[in-house]
């Protein structure tokens, strides 16, 4: 298995590249990545496969709302107001700058103006600093423990922001809002870097708890919808 900060590394300048000569601009660097003349330009053959999520139920990962939007919005949707079509999850984002037309079977053919409100919980044993870098095609948002930490939303092609949060020990929640606009390319990569450490893709199951109950996402109520708690 690839290293996960080299497979972070090698979407991220996969996505800039296709961006930058789109737009005629220098690709710029990326935290973390090996010096440019070693680095792939398309992750490893051995990268997890590149998909939003599945729709068997995970309690330990991310839990991806889908939402289907209006055609010509240019921003992300409030989701409060709207009904999700379905759920999916995974344990990561790490979907690379790639044309989508397949939809999400099952729950919607929509492949263009949709939402996934992502939502989760993952345990930090290290205290400090940690940054986070969202990549994405169109617009994103990466929230934790409710506090807006990057904000990367509007109709775009593949772009990395960057942002940095103090995180003590224990229990933090996390939210990832996306949305793709006109068909068809897209791009949802999500990576974190430790204090004092690499770049990797950020993934719940590097950050489970002592006690695995205490990382588990709250069970749905399939009556209601509602959290139980």
């Amino acid at each position: 298995m690839a290293c996960p900060w080299r497979i972070l590394a090698a979407a991220l300048v996969a996505a800039a590249t296709v961006a930058a000569q789109g737009s005629g601009q220098a690709v710029p660097p990326v935290p973390g990545a090996p010096p440019a003349q070693t680095t792939p330009t398309t992750p490893p053959g051995d990268a997890p496969q590149a998909v939003f999520g599945i729709t068997v139920v995970d309690n330990t990962g991310l839990e991806g709302k889908i939402y289907l939007m209006k055609p010509g919005s240019d921003g992300l949707p409030n989701f409060k107001k709207m009904k999700s079509v379905g759920s999916i999850y995974t344990t990561m984002l790490n979907i690379p700058s790639r044309s989508f037309t397949t939809g999400f079977p099952g729950i919607t053919e929509r492949f263009e103006w949709f939402a996934i409100d992502y939502t989760g919980r993952f345990w930090i044993e290290d205290p400090g600093f940690y940054l986070f870098a969202l990549l994405s095609d169109d617009g994103s948002k990466l929230f934790i423990d409710g506090h807006e930490v990057i904000d990367n939303d509007g109709i775009h092609p593949a772009t990395t922001v960057e942002g940095r949060v103090k995180l003590a020990v224990g229990v933090h929640r996390i939210r990832v809002e996306y949305f793709q606009g006109p068909r068809d390319r897209l791009a949802l990569v999500l990576g974190v870097a430790r204090p004092g450490g690499t770049w990797h893709v950020f993934n719940t199951s590097d950050f489970r708890p002592p006690n695995p109950d205490e990382g588990k996402q709250p069970a749905t109520d399939a009556s209601d919808g509602k959290r139980r708690k």
